[in-house]
């Protein structure tokens, strides 16, 4: 006859389930290649739609500008250049951002280094 079971659990099958886990932890944890490949994609993208909407906005106001005024196309001229300042001031403040939050992830992640 079988033994019966008992209502307590083993302590060495949950050592074991623990031991997985963390091991599964700690891979979800580290980011592989691919996902930092994608996250500088990602940035390098984020500052060309900045550059694009600048131009863009300025584009519209501009050509905007001339139809109501009857300027064609003096108007669209100069505010496709404020467009295009306003883009590339608004790209490299998006990319002093980017650069701080990199580097003080960097840091952190020194700092848990040090430690183990």
């Amino acid at each position: 006859m079988a033994p019966e079971p008992t209502h307590e659990p083993d302590p060495e099958r949950l050592k074991a389930l623990e031991e997985k886990l963390a091991a599964r932890r700690q891979a979800a944890k580290e980011p592989s290649a691919d996902d930092r490949t994608f996250s500088q994609a990602a940035m390098g993208w984020r500052l060309v739609y900045d550059m694009v909407a600048g131009l863009g906005i300025g584009f519209g106001i501009g050509y905007g500008f001339d139809v109501m005024f009857g300027t064609k196309p003096w108007l669209m001229m100069i505010f496709t250049l404020f467009g295009l300042a306003a883009g590339i001031r608004v790209m490299l403040r998006s990319a002093q951002e980017m650069n701080k939050a990199r580097s003080v992830a960097e840091a952190a992640g020194e700092k848990e280094n040090s430690r183990g």
